[in-house]
């Protein structure tokens, strides 16, 4: 990992990366972040040379690590605060985590996979983020109802319906920031809650894995999906 992260064409693309999310995202602390997560650290060695490529790849399992700009884009939308406690839905590599772990005070995130859930605690720990990540098997009920409430959550995968379990894990003045929409194409949605009202704010267009368990999709696809805006 470190020799590729040091090759000449790796920097540059890792550089090319960076100037076009400041560009496009306008958030100098999530770019920032991002710039301190090496992203080689939770993909196969066989894409090492992609890593700072601005696309999704495959991990394994039918998941994907999504594409930097969605990652830019979906944690920006959270306005996390260092004291925020955030809920991550869907682990997969543990790259959005890490991301998250760098601009919030916790993350807890869940992963259905339970050898990705191992492989991204490894990384996480390895990295330093161990004592700020709590990486879980998922359970049945979606999201870890038992460490809420949330000040964020985001949802990594895509929801036939926004999922009344997460709305119940919110703290008031939470953002949850969650794909919503049929399994070939989604809408990236934001919604805040005040006391018990909630307000939603749609973010574009977007393709992710579907969402799987109570109150999303029942079962996989055969085949791995693309994750990102469309």
């Amino acid at each position: 990992m470190r020799s590729w992260e040091s090759r000449p064409e790796v920097r540059q693309a890792r550089r090319r990366l960076l100037a076009r999310l400041r560009r496009e995202i306008g958030s100098e602390r999530v770019v920032r972040a991002m710039e301190r997560v090496p992203r080689t650290a939770f993909i196969p060695p066989m894409s090492w040379h992609m890593a700072y490529e601005d696309i999704p790849l495959a991990i394994g399992h039918g998941q994907t690590i999504s594409q930097p700009y969605i990652v830019a884009v979906m944690t920006a939308a959270l306005d996390l605060q260092k004291t925020d406690r955030v809920l991550e839905i869907g682990t997969g590599s543990g790259y959005q985590t890490a991301v998250l772990a760098e601009l919030a005070g916790r993350v807890v995130t869940v992963e259905r996979v339970p050898s990705l859930a191992a492989s991204a605690r490894g990384v996480l720990e390895a990295l330093g983020y161990g004592d700020r990540v709590a990486v879980h098997s998922a359970g049945e009920a979606l999201g870890r109802p038992e460490n809420g409430p949330y000040d964020a959550i985001l949802v990594t995968a895509g929801a036939p319906k926004v999922p009344g379990q997460l709305l119940r894990q919110m703290s008031p003045g939470g953002r949850l920031v969650v794909p919503v929409g049929p399994r070939t194409e989604q809408d990236l949605l934001r919604i805040d809650r005040a006391d018990n009202a909630f307000s939603i704010r749609r973010l574009g267009p977007c393709r992710f894995v579907p969402l799987i368990g109570s109150g999303a999709w029942a079962c996989v696809p055969t085949a791995p999906q693309s994750v990102g805006l469309l």
